[in-house]
């Protein structure tokens, strides 16, 4: 795996990289998650077994609203997310340009502080999204 990794070409690994994000992208704008029907079971395996909203729950329709550009129901169904996403996508570029074409972007330093802070704040998210009285019921998604 190695030797093939050292002969191919320098623009081929972001390549797969963009086909990767294109089919996440492609499968939520196919899909519709915003629309269910009103008896149809979850797709989340937790929410599934346990009724709970996971993590990451609201993510992909998250997505669709961003590529609609419908930021404030996209930040209704996971804030998070989209809080993350210019930075993941900056961050995305950066390394893809430097690695297909040898672009030098201003590197995004990012502390392991900062890193911890927004995973701390994401699991406050997840818990306090299942709590089951106001103000938290309208982080139910």
């Amino acid at each position: 795996m190695l030797r093939l990794y050292e002969r191919s070409p320098r623009w081929a690994v972001p390549l797969a990289a963009v086909g990767c994000v294109a089919v996440g992208m492609s499968y939520a704008l196919l899909s519709n998650p915003t629309y269910a029907d009103p008896d149809a079971a979850p797709t989340c395996l937790l929410k599934l077994t346990t009724g709970l909203d996971c993590p990451g729950c609201g993510g992909t329709r998250a997505l669709w609203y961003v590529l609609h550009g419908d930021l404030p129901a996209a930040a209704r169904h996971h804030f998070l997310f989209v809080f993350a996403l210019p930075f993941l996508a900056y961050l995305f570029v950066a390394w893809a340009g430097n690695q297909a074409f040898g672009w030098r972007l201003p590197e995004l330093r990012i502390s392991s502080k900062v890193i911890g802070g927004f995973l701390a704040a994401w699991l406050a998210f997840s818990v306090l999204r299942n709590l089951p009285w106001a103000p938290f019921t309208s982080l139910y998604v």
